[in-house]
Parts: structure tokens; C-alpha cells; sequence
């Protein structure tokens, strides 16, 4: 039996963590793709505002809009 796949939320956070930088929809398209995922458009953008809800993301522009990563320190 297989391990079950993480969830898209799980798989953008992870990419997020781990490649940082300037985050908009397709690049979150991509990142979860390239997990396995086939997701929508319109529920991307919803992970993407949790993130930044969350605090690991940054909106920096809002149309096109656009995040940044926020670098969180070990500790804090």
C-alpha cells in the first residue's frame, strides 16, 4: 500500500518553504503539478490567500497579484 499524497494546501506550503522568492498563480500551477496534483485555478489562488493569511506569504502587488515569501526564523 502507498503512502496517500499531501494534500495541495501541504504541497504548496512545502514548495514555498523550500524554493522562497516571488509567488503568482502559475507558479503555483506548476509547483503543484510537478507534485502530482491537477489543480484549478480558482483553488490555488485560495491556497495562496491562506498562505499569506497564515504569514508565509507577502502580497507585494495586486494586479496581476503577486506574494512573496516570508523568510520566518527558527525560534520565532
Amino acid at each position: 500500500m502507498s503512502e496517500p499524497r499531501p494534500s495541495q494546501h501541504t504541497s504548496l506550503q512545502t514548495a514555498v518553504r523550500t524554493y522562497r522568492g516571488l509567488w503568482d498563480t502559475q507558479r503555483a500551477l506548476t509547483a503543484l503539478r510537478d507534485a502530482g496534483h491537477d489543480p484549478e485555478e480558482k483553488y490555488t489562488r485560495q491556497i495562496l490567500r491562506d498562505l499569506a493569511s497564515a504569514g508565509l506569504l507577502v502580497k507585494v502587488q495586486d494586479r496581476p497579484v503577486l506574494y512573496r515569501a516570508e523568510v520566518v526564523e527558527p525560534g520565532r
